[in-house]
């Protein structure tokens, strides 16, 4: 017998196992509030879970398997427990929303925990689920389709208060989705050969935290979204962005750290200004950048199209090809309280021995944005003509454009990121 607290409802429930012979569906309905219920170890066809409470488990060797139709795996009660079990072959109706695991919303609570899926559509749709949990499960997507015919690995629609923590995704088009939905956490997961990581669209709240992301096409990309804590993730040898940034407000980054992000490729061609960045930010304002690491990629942070009044402090830009790329009307200054950002390229000095630098450190000059708007002047890089447009910008400073200045650049990395550095 098993005690278990549902609810602030203490019940005594026994362990049920399906014998083989019975009828799945029938014995889940059948099935009391609270029931634990160990699925057989033997191929089953997929089922719904309509009773409250129940906590659905399955034997080792178990093995659901979808027949290429619909949902596996429906849970469709308050409270419900699916964990440790083997989902596989589900539909790959994107518009139908097929998926292993499809929790309803009328399933607040839901935990699914554990399990090991794989398919070609979504793996697990939480659909306005509240306070849902899913946690420690690898799901892995159908290699035979292309990357944009494959669903997600866990798609959040309209979810909140969901925790989303643990799991290890690879090889589905983006490995976690959350579209109009906030207040939830995304921990601790990995992420990897996908086209996104992590996708926010329209949410607000949500707490991005620990996260790892390797070899994705982007790994963090974060849209149409404000009131974001993105914290200590990891974003390692993805490729076009670490981070994208597309209209995102009043949001937190600290404690990133992004490194070795290159430029993408298609059929095996470069694309044509497609830099790997280690952080994109477009038309995105009002956001806090605090003790993060951008190392070894093309470019370290990229920002267009009116992404101003960013507070920009106490990072690290290591050993990227180009620290900064940043063309507007405004100069911005990327310091706070006295304190600036690490940059390994700076040249300057520090006669007081404060920790800062005595001169500014300006990424970006003329000839940097001329070679922007026409990559084909590359071939002038080294010549005379350029030298001479360096010297006459230094020379008359009334040419110089608008920029980034830091006015207090650090002498040494922080102390937090001393052992992420490369």
């Amino acid at each position: 017998m098993y005690r278990l607290l549902r609810y602030g409802v203490a019940l005594s429930v026994a362990l049920i196992s399906l014998t083989a012979s019975a009828n799945l569906q029938d014995q889940l309905d059948a099935l009391e509030p609270g029931a634990l219920f160990e699925l057989p170890s033997e191929p089953l066809s997929p089922f719904v879970i309509r009773v409250p409470g129940v906590s659905v488990s399955c034997a080792q060797g178990t093995v659901i398997d979808g027949a290429g139709q619909g949902n596996t795996v429906e849970i469709l009660a308050e409270g419900v427990s699916f964990s440790g079990c083997e989902v596989r072959n589900w539909g790959q109706d994107l518009n139908e929303l097929d998926a292993g695991v499809f929790v309803a919303r009328e399933a607040r609570g839901a935990v699914v925990e554990n399990n090991r899926l794989q398919g070609p559509a979504f793996g697990v749709w939480l659909d306005a689920t509240p306070d849902v949990t899913v946690k420690g499960n690898v799901i892995r997507g159908e290699l035979s389709l292309r990357s944009q015919d494959r669903g997600n690995g866990i798609h959040l629609f309209n979810t909140t208060g969901a925790l989303i923590e643990g799991n290890d995704v690879s090889q589905t088009r983006d490995g976690i989705y959350i579209e109009t939905a906030n207040n939830n956490e995304i921990r601790k997961n990995v992420m990897t050969d996908l086209r996104y990581g992590i996708h926010y669209m329209y949410s607000m709240r949500n707490l991005l935290e620990g996260n790892v992301t390797r070899g994705t096409r982007t790994g963090y990309a974060l849209m149409q979204s404000k009131y974001l804590t993105v914290v200590n993730n990891r974003s390692e040898n993805d490729e076009n962005y670490g981070i994208l940034m597309n209209f995102i407000t009043n949001s937190t980054l600290t404690g990133n750290v992004v490194t070795g992000v290159s430029q993408g490729q298609t059929g095996g061609v470069m694309i044509s200004g497609g830099e790997g960045k280690a952080v994109f930010i477009y038309n995105s304002l009002y956001n806090t950048f605090e003790g993060n690491l951008f190392a070894n990629s093309n470019i370290g942070i990229h920002l267009t199209a009116g992404s101003e009044q960013n507070e920009v402090f106490d990072n690290a830009f290591v050993n990227n090809e180009r620290q900064v790329k940043y063309v507007a009307t405004r100069t911005q200054s990327w310091a706070k309280d006295g304190r600036g950002n690490f940059w390994s390229d700076y040249l300057g000095w520090d006669r007081n021995q404060d920790g800062l630098g005595d001169v500014a450190y300006e990424p970006n000059d003329n000839v940097d944005r001329l070679l922007w708007k026409y990559p084909e002047a590359r071939v002038l890089m080294f010549s005379p003509a350029v030298d001479t447009l360096r010297w006459v910008q230094e020379a008359f400073p009334v040419v110089k454009s608008a920029g980034v200045s830091d006015p207090h650049p650090l002498m040494r990395i922080p102390e937090h990121l001393q052992s992420e550095r490369r």
